[in-house]
C-alpha cells in the first residue's frame, strides 16, 4: 500500500509500505495491503511503519526513529487517517 504522512509544514513521508500501525481514538490498529476503506481520528502516540527500501528526505530524517526490528516510528499529537484505494493518508499534528 502507499502511505503519505502530511503535517502543516510539509509532506514528511511518501512511500510504498508493508504495514502501518496508528494510535486510533479507540486504541492502536494496523492496516495491511488492500485494507478496507476507513476514516479515523488519531490520538497522541506513535505511528509504526514497516517497509523496505524507504528513503526519507534529509530534512525530515530526525523526525523518524528506526526501531530494533527495522520499523520506522513517528510521534504525533493528534491527526486524521484516510485509507482508500490502497492509499493511506495521515494528516498529523
Amino acid at each position: 500500500m502507499f502511505l503519505e504522512i502530511v503535517t502543516p509544514e510539509a509532506v514528511l513521508f511518501s512511500s510504498e509500505v508493508t504495514s502501518v500501525a496508528v494510535p486510533g481514538t479507540n486504541g492502536e490498529f494496523q492496516m495491511l495491503n488492500n485494507h478496507a476503506p476507513i476514516v479515523s481520528s488519531l490520538t497522541a502516540g506513535t505511528i509504526k511503519i514497516e517497509a523496505s527500501n524507504v528513503s526519507i528526505d534529509e530534512k525530515f530524517e530526525d523526525k523518524f526513529t528506526k526501531t530494533n526490528d527495522g520499523r520506522l516510528s513517528f510521534e504525533i499529537n493528534s491527526g486524521t487517517l484516510e485509507m482508500k484505494d490502497n492509499k493511506a493518508i495521515i494528516l498529523a499534528d
